[in-house]
């Protein structure tokens, strides 16, 4: 399948999230991280943050635990690119497989945020991989802190198809 570049720069959804405590000591335990800054908010005032922090790689499931009704309007206007690939992939048979991704930091998620999600496809393309096609679909979700608009992490997402 050659790979349709239009939809890179396209936006995938809009997300607005609050972060809870219970969330993310269940999230702090299920990764089995015991460090105390991530359950004990008095442990989380002596190591210098305003509330328990979330541990890293929490913004990767945030959207499922703290997102309710009033959401922000779906820039995609529902019409999702990631659905558009990745069904007829889907259909062509092989294996789905979740890629890389990554966070950049621009200040800790800390319990009490409110963040603004907004994801988009940032690359899409195939790579020839010992006689099989791969299929790569890059999705990047930039969450900024809904009371300043400052940045508060970068996640990049890579969804590979292979056949």
């Amino acid at each position: 399948m050659a790979v349709d570049e239009s939809v890179i720069g396209q936006p995938t959804g809009a997300y607005r999230v609050v972060i809870e405590r219970g969330p993310v000591d269940v999230f702090a335990t299920a990764v089995t991280d015991e460090n105390p800054v991530f359950h004990n908010r008095s442990a989380a005032h002596e190591a210098g943050f305003d509330d328990v922090p979330a541990p890293p790689t929490y913004s990767f499931v945030m959207q499922h635990y703290g997102k309710f009704d009033d959401q922000p309007e779906d820039p995609s206007g529902g019409a999702n690119p990631v659905a558009d690939i990745m069904g007829p992939l889907m259909a062509s048979g092989g294996v789905i497989l979740h890629g890389e991704e990554s966070f950049e930091y621009h200040r800790p998620i800390v319990v009490g945020d409110v963040l603004i999600g907004e994801a988009k496809v940032i690359d899409f393309y195939d790579k020839d991989s010992k006689g099989h096609v791969m299929t790569f679909l890059v999705i990047e979700t930039v969450w900024t802190d809904e009371s300043t608009g400052e940045p508060v992490v970068t996640e990049r997402f890579n969804v590979i198809h292979r056949a």
